[in-house]
């Protein structure tokens, strides 16, 4: 796949994947802490909490990574590229909240990673 792509790219690439997913493990963090469970209650709670923060600020520098990675790549390939992050996800909360992986969720991050290789490659 790094062949097709420049190192800049690869690099925007990667780091997008990696704030990406720490945003939204963050955020999965902040919702399954301890705390008040209903309404607005559970609203203030998440807002003391630090991951919550961290994960804005992940997806501040997504943003910025995303704009900075689409201008240099088509828009068809930036998005098909970014797909990973799926995979990134799914992979992480398994091993940091023990989430389940089906067979079916297996075979789909199984497609997803080598449709991204193919449009990386080409």
């Amino acid at each position: 796949m790094a062949s097709a792509l420049s190192p800049l790219v690869l690099t925007l690439w990667v780091l997008n994947v990696l704030v990406d997913s720490g945003g939204q493990l963050a955020f999965k963090a902040a919702a399954a802490g301890p705390g008040a469970r209903d309404g607005l209650a559970r609203w203030k709670f998440m807002a003391r909490q630090p991951w919550i923060w961290l994960g804005v600020g992940c997806y501040v520098a997504e943003f910025v990574l995303w704009l900075a990675f689409l201008s240099l790549v088509p828009l068809s390939e930036g998005v098909l590229l970014g797909s990973i992050n799926i995979v990134a996800i799914m992979v992480a909360g398994r091993f940091l909240f023990a989430e389940k992986l089906s067979p079916l969720r297996v075979a789909g991050i199984l497609l997803v990673s080598v449709g991204v290789a193919v449009v990386g490659w080409q």
